[in-house]
């Protein structure tokens, strides 16, 4: 499921006028923020990023949907079955490459590669329990309650590090950020989706898992960035 031009969505929502001008412009003025983002994370990782699009919505995630509590998800790591072969997409909200800093948006994007990896980890020990099944793959994200790799054993660039580590100390919150996407897109009723945390996790059938072949010098690879991150936490520990 290649997505062959990341901003087709933006592209098609502001052709419907769902999407103004002005939002419009500037997300695709500093789209080219985001993709100095991914090519950095190629090379501080050595590793492809995976498939990656700008959605064009604000993602709103909360525990309940009655409650003012609500948090807004920037990017999403998403796990996708299509034509029986697997792959993970990575979900760019429009919101942040508007609106977010240069080291924010590196930063999530970031992150987002380190779920990813986690994600094939996981697939790759079979360690997705059959109970977290569910149809639409869409309607699910990774939870980010998994332990990440240790984004230290990952990288090899001491700025992007210290994006990372500055703004995900336990959760990402970047209140500025987030004043500015309701100012400027939610106050618009720009196009929003709400998410409930209890659908915020991996949900792949069994019998897709089992079908999933994954390359075997990418797993040797992460094998190997798993066995430098347990070491990086050890020492934390002690």
């Amino acid at each position: 499921m290649e997505i062959l031009d990341p901003l087709i969505r933006l592209k098609d929502a502001h052709s419907k006028g769902i999407i103004p001008d002005d939002v419009y412009d500037l997300t695709i003025e500093r789209f080219p923020i985001t993709v100095a983002g991914i090519n950095r994370i190629e090379k501080a990782s050595g590793i492809r990023y995976p498939v990656a699009y700008v959605d064009p919505s604000l993602v709103i995630s909360s525990s309940d949907p009655n409650s003012y509590q609500y948090g807004i998800l920037f990017a999403r790591t998403i796990p996708v079955m299509f034509e029986e072969k697997f792959q993970v997409v990575i979900q760019i909200s429009a919101p942040l490459v508007a609106y977010g800093l240069k080291g924010t948006i590196h930063a999530i994007l970031a992150h987002e590669f380190l779920h990813f990896l986690e994600l094939i980890r996981k697939i790759s020990k079979m360690d997705l329990l059959s109970d977290e099944i569910s149809g639409n793959l869409f309607e699910n994200v990774y939870s980010d309650e998994t332990r990440l790799f240790e984004p230290k054993a990952v990288f090899k660039d001491r700025t992007l590090l210290n994006h990372i580590t500055k703004r995900f100390p336990a959760g990402f919150r970047d209140f500025k950020l987030e004043d500015k996407v309701m100012k400027f897109w939610a106050d618009r009723n720009l196009p929003k989706s709400n998410i409930s945390l209890d659908r915020n996790t991996v949900k792949l059938p069994v019998e897709s898992l089992s079908k999933i072949k994954l390359d075997p010098a990418f797993l040797l690879k992460i094998e190997q960035l798993e066995e430098k991150s347990s070491k990086i936490s050890k020492k934390r520990l002690y």
